[in-house]
């Protein structure tokens, strides 16, 4: 693929000028072998994550993690190829015309920089507390074995755990800078029209959505409406086996338990984050296919029944979540079609039809929720007092806890190791998770380590606000932040976060949120 001259000192189209090694025709056949391994490997850890038991066993994790490494390594290969031999693929917001740069302080390299810091520093603080143990808790002999440690640096009080927790977030993180980057880039097809049409304007400029973008919600909402299905089936069945097979060791009655996730709640989180993504998903391919095709109304149908389940599964917080979520989507979906006003006939016609759709969607969600699960989720919903009193109860006997260790907690990780200490007698509940991630997360990581998730959640937030990327929609990004916002609440009173599939999900959309600007 050389331009001219030898191919020692020549460069393919996409190379700059200042690269420190020459660009071979490998670099950039190896580049995109790096995209397609990247892509594959994406489509399959949201495809396995949930239905791995909800990625809650150390064999489900070790994969999970394995897949990370290996995203990690791809991103890392890429890096090196743009950044030493020069290659400049083209890339969603990377060729924004000079009249529309301006003066702020919200800018996609600014907020990149900050947020590729937090999580550098993130996974230094666990790594850290790892090396620097003050304990290691050997359960076979219920004793402490300590250790001589750095005070002034972060600790741990089991180094047993904070380990799997690094190695879980280095996994973590290299997928989400992995899917992020991935998703900037063009696809082959994209990539064609760019080659054919030299002197015209991005093509992209007018989409609503990138190829790899509308791939991967595809394969998210089919993935969903699949899993919501069986959890639907299973409820119905009433065997008390996850997904049919396996009877698990904890919740062995089938009504606290929802597909593949052995505590009803995680399966109730984990539809809360992905139905209303799928629904601004719906919109927007309405939007582009109108009146012409029907086939992408197959998303809201899949849509419809994740909604459902949270309700279904007889979750307390999972269905007030879900309402709340329905209520807010539904309000802002039908209000923003009257502010708005279409500017051609068929524009008004494919406006009414999204009208009657969300509205048919919100009933429809309701009704099939209200006729599977309305009757075992009635009583519970009348003792919800009692289930919050207790959560608060519990909440009360570890709050001494984030008190005593302040600054760095007790650890990433190391929350159920150290409640026993906390214990009033040995007859007093010993839980593995707190049902209230806000306050383990001040108690394992300090008020250091979450202010670092704190900023880095905001960084994520802010992104929308800065020039360049993937355009996003109002409404596809309003229906994500619900989505995000509401898996934060219901943490307030369970414990998604601390199940991998979740955090997994959770993660996927921030870095689909951190792609997408309010103006490309």
């Amino acid at each position: 693929m050389p331009t001219g001259g030898s191919a020692e000192t020549s460069y393919p189209r996409g190379a700059a000028a200042g690269a420190r090694w020459p660009l071979f025709a490998r670099d950039v056949q190896l580049y995109r072998l790096c995209e397609d391994f990247s892509e594959g490997l994406i489509y399959l850890m949201v495809v396995f994550s949930p239905w791995a038991f909800g990625t809650t066993q150390a064999w489900s994790i070790a994969v999970m993690n394995g897949a990370g490494y290996c995203l990690g390594i791809l991103l890392g290969v890429k890096l090196g190829i743009r950044r030493f031999k020069g290659y400049r693929p083209p890339r969603w917001g990377e060729a924004a015309a000079p009249e529309f740069t301006t003066k702020t302080i919200l800018t996609e390299s600014r907020l990149t920089v900050v947020l590729a810091t937090l999580t550098v520093a993130l996974l230094v603080y666990c790594l850290i507390s790892a090396v620097n143990a003050y304990a290691t808790f050997h359960r076979s002999e219920l004793s402490f074995a300590y250790h001589a440690c750095l005070p002034w640096l972060p600790h741990s009080f089991d180094s047993e755990l904070t380990w799997p927790a690094f190695w879980n977030y280095l996994g973590l993180a290299g997928a989400f800078w992995a899917v992020r980057d991935w998703l900037l880039g063009k696809s082959g097809d994209e990539l064609k029209v760019g080659v054919r049409r030299p002197g015209a304007a991005d093509p992209g400029t007018g989409a609503l959505f990138p190829t790899r973008l509308r791939r991967l919600l595809w394969v998210l909402a089919i993935n969903g409406g699949i899993l919501g299905l069986e959890g639907i089936t299973q409820r119905l069945e009433g065997s008390g086996k996850l997904l049919f097979l396996v009877r698990p060791r904890v919740n062995i009655d089938a009504a606290s338990q929802f597909g593949p996730y052995a505590y009803r709640a995680n399966a109730a989180s984990y539809f809360n984050l992905l139905w209303p993504v799928t629904v601004g998903f719906w919109w927007l391919l309405h939007r582009t296919c109108g009146l012409r095709r029907h086939a992408h109304h197959l998303v809201l149908v899949c849509g419809l029944i994740m909604a459902a389940c949270p309700i279904v599964s007889t979750s307390r917080g999972g269905a007030l979540v879900a309402v709340g979520i329905l209520t807010l989507a539904v309000v802002f979906l039908v209000g923003t079609h009257f502010l708005f006003a279409p500017q051609r006939n068929e524009d008004r016609r494919s406006r009414t039809l999204a009208l009657v759709l969300t509205l048919l969607f919100f009933t429809g969600t309701l009704a099939l929720g209200v006729t599977l699960g309305w009757k075992a989720l009635k009583p519970r919903l009348a003792q919800i007092n009692d289930g919050f009193d207790g959560r608060e109860e519990m909440s009360d006997r570890a709050r001494p806890m984030a008190a005593d260790y302040p600054i760095y907690g007790t650890g990433p990780g190391t929350f159920e190791t150290v409640f026993q200490l906390y214990r009033i007698s040995t007859d007093t509940y010993w839980p593995a998770q707190l049902h209230n991630d806000w306050l383990e997360t001040r108690i394992t990581f300090g008020l250091a380590g979450s202010s670092l998730i704190g900023l880095a959640l905001a960084t994520v937030w802010l992104r929308w606000f800065a020039r360049g990327g993937i355009h996003g929609g109002r409404r596809f990004v309003i229906l994500l932040w619900l989505a995000l916002a509401g898996c934060l609440a219901h943490a307030r009173f369970d414990f998604p976060f601390q199940i991998h599939s979740i955090l997994f999900l959770f993660l996927l959309l921030c870095a689909i949120l951190f792609s997408l600007a309010r103006r490309p």
